[in-house]
């Protein structure tokens, strides 16, 4: 098979305009093989008698369907659920609605009634007579305007969206505010002279930003897609802003700028991971999300005054064939968080379960699966690069590795939002994607036809994380280095099975199409490329912890000197991986979805299962909901992990100690001046 297959010439002529204007897209990327067009539809073929196409890729909800397009009426509002692009109708479920006042510091709905939606996806939302008089906390009638929040439910019950609508009121009735900000804002790449305001308004419009004490920041065009960012600010200061959507819907916030960078004052960060639904009930699961647990992990984070939130991966359910699927559940995931996320950074990376994927129809139940194209619009990490708003300064992508088939051509996906750093005063977060072009399809051994496996990082991340390391290291403000990942390096509980792992199992590795078509395996197997990974952060000594997610748990384990690594029934290597100075896995997938107990690994196997954890390496386990807090000040590292449902204490640990003298406190070139600072 050649590299690229093109389509026939019978192929619709609809698909004949768009390949005039953009070919590339409908040209199969060279990385992978056996793939061809029919007519209009993607074929995955095993050989002349074996077809599989692609299962039905019909989106069940998108988000154009579940915002209703309100309209206004005398009393209330009409909404419409069905969207007449893709022709997804809502029907026979519940609409409730609720004020909102905008004068708390977080906004929430007061649920408080709801209409029924009829078998032509419309729903009855009266105002009058049912959110008056003293269910008026907003006073919308004295103003003659205010917040409506949603919340859409099937004939089961089940929450498959939460949205919000400004509107006006005067003689003529209700009116909807076309700059309604219907998600967000959310505080983006904040540095300690910048930071970036993204939101969604319901239609098309210029929104702005006004920064008290500073000015106002404008887009440049009209848009629905808004990402602004506020320049001029001055380090560690906080500052009030107002949202303007563009009509008459206007919300205001505050966010705290970074300190400058080495001032080493004290602050708190919080890590979790693997938020996708719990169980199939009320906001545990709001089409793939677990919000109840996010809103709770949200509001603890906020009392404990952490200045970020690193989550990493995990969020949805994901797994879709359907980007308006995957974008609808991101959507209900950001609607989570809000609006604690209007006044700190969360910063998010890609898990295996963001994975957006062609599925076919094979013998097998799953099926095959890989990561989508064209790439630059419908792979998983281009629909997650356009949901987030995160730094850019990670990798471009695989193109121009070893590997690559074709080096004029775009084989990989891109990188983009999906592996970067960022930095926080003394410390530097670095950011890995270990489910990049994924391909569930290879660790099951089934029909490959290209792709990579969960927790493989490939060559040019890996290249990527050297040189930063090395910038990092050199860099005398930063004292901590966090590297931050999905899949943990050394699991011990639900994914011994896979992750960096396998049980051992060397033979695991990514496949990639040569120039000819032909499948070929990455030369180095998933524990050596695990092994060369932590080789590579032993050499930094300021990587402190690796942070991962994926199995449903907290574990603390610490890999040190003397920790078995290896599974012998499986794979050795002629040259062992030497474990020469500690660097703590901080493993956090507890952010409510479905619970996994301890499972033996080689590292773990002296913790019994079931009892407390308190081996030579695995310290701590527990299937308890948790949102790890790491208090830094400026050496020192404390660890603190709370259940944000019971609101336990799981554990409070030293990770790195302050240096007790002034004389140990100079070696590690610090001025006299932080000396009353640090003990603080």
């Amino acid at each position: 098979m050649t590299k690229e297959s093109h389509i026939r010439l019978y192929i619709p002529a609809f698909l004949l305009l768009l390949a005039a204007f953009d070919l590339f897209a409908l040209k199969i990327p060279g990385a992978y093989t056996q793939l061809h067009f029919d007519g209009e539809e993607l074929i995955a073929e095993l050989n002349s008698s074996a077809h599989y196409p692609l299962r039905d890729e019909t989106p069940k909800y998108t988000l154009a369907m579940v915002r209703g397009e309100p309209i206004g009426t005398k009393d209330g509002f009409i909404f419409t659920f069905k969207d007449d692009k893709t022709r997804p109708k809502f029907s026979a479920g519940r609409l409730f609605y609720a004020l909102a006042d905008l004068r708390e510091k977080y906004p929430r709905a007061k649920w408080k009634v709801s209409s029924a939606i009829d078998s032509d996806g419309k729903a009855m939302v009266p105002l009058i007579g049912v959110l008056q008089g003293k269910y008026d906390f907003i006073d919308w009638e004295g103003k003659g305007e205010g917040l409506l929040f949603y919340r859409l439910t099937d004939k089961h019950g089940a929450i498959i969206y939460e949205g919000k609508l400004y509107f006006s009121h005067n003689k003529s009735g209700f009116h909807v505010d076309s700059g309604t900000i219907c998600e967000g804002p959310f505080v983006n790449k904040m540095t300690h002279e910048s930071v970036t305001i993204s939101f969604e308004t319901l239609k098309k419009k210029r929104g702005s930003v006004f920064v008290k004490g500073v000015g106002s920041f404008k887009d440049s065009t009209r848009t629905s897609h808004h990402e602004i960012t506020l320049t001029g600010l001055s380090p560690d200061e906080h500052y009030d802003y107002t949202i303007d959507g563009g009509g008459l819907h206007k919300e205001q916030y505050t966010f705290k700028t970074v300190p400058t960078p080495g001032s080493r004052e004290p602050f708190t960060f919080a890590f979790a991971s693997d938020s996708r639904n719990g169980i199939a009930s009320g906001e545990r699961d709001i089409a793939g999300v677990n919000a109840y647990m996010m809103r709770r992990i949200s509001a603890l984070a906020s009392y404990k005054d952490a200045v970020f939130m690193q989550f990493t991966g995990d969020m949805i359910d994901g797994y879709n064939n359907a980007p308006k699927m995957q974008e609808l559940e991101y959507t209900n995931w950001k609607r989570s968080i809000s609006p604690f996320a209007s006044h700190i950074p969360y910063i998010t990376s890609m898990g295996n379960h963001e994975a957006l994927l062609y599925s076919f129809d094979t013998t097998e139940r799953r099926g095959v699966n890989i990561d989508r194209f064209p790439y630059a619009t419908e792979s998983a990490e281009a629909v997650f690069a356009q949901a987030f708003v995160n730094p850019e300064n990670g990798p471009i992508s695989e193109d121009g590795a070893p590997y690559d088939p074709d080096p004029s051509s775009i084989d990989f996906p891109s990188y983009k939002e999906s592996v970067f750093y960022y930095i926080y005063d003394n410390i530097a977060m670095v950011s890995l994607n270990s489910n990049y072009w994924y391909s569930p399809t290879i660790q099951r051994g089934q029909f490959i036809v290209g792709g990579n496996p969960h927790g493989y990082l490939m060559d040019n991340q890996l290249r990527w994380l050297k040189s930063s390391l090395e910038k990092l290291q050199s860099d005398e403000k930063i004292d901590h280095i966090f590297i931050t990942q999905h899949t943990p390096v050394f699991p011990n509980g639900g994914h011994v099975h896979d992750d960096m792992f396998y049980d051992g199992n060397n033979t695991i590795r990514p496949y990639i199409a040569d120039a000819d078509g032909s499948l070929k395996a990455h030369p180095k197997g998933i524990i050596e490329r695990r092994d060369e990974y932590w080789r590579l952060l032993m050499k930094y000594d300021k990587v402190i912890a690796v942070l991962t997610g994926d199995e449903h748990n907290y574990a603390r384990l610490e890999v040190s000197p003397g920790m078995p690594l290896y599974n012998a029934d499986q794979y050795l290597p002629k040259e062992k991986l030497s474990i020469t100075r500690t660097i703590w896995q901080i493993h956090n997938g507890a952010a409510g979805a479905p619970y996994y107990a301890k499972e033996d690994a080689p590292w773990n196997r002296d913790v019994t299962k079931g009892q407390k954890a308190d081996g030579r390496y695995l310290k701590n386990f527990t299937t308890e909901n948790a949102v790890v807090f790491f208090h830094i000040n400026g050496k020192g590292v404390r660890l603190e992990v709370i259940n944000p449902d019971t609101l336990n204490i799981v554990e409070k640990v030293i990770l790195k100690e302050l240096p007790k003298t002034k004389k140990e406190l100079k070696s590690q070139k610090y001025s006299s001046g932080d000396w009353e600072m640090l003990k603080k």
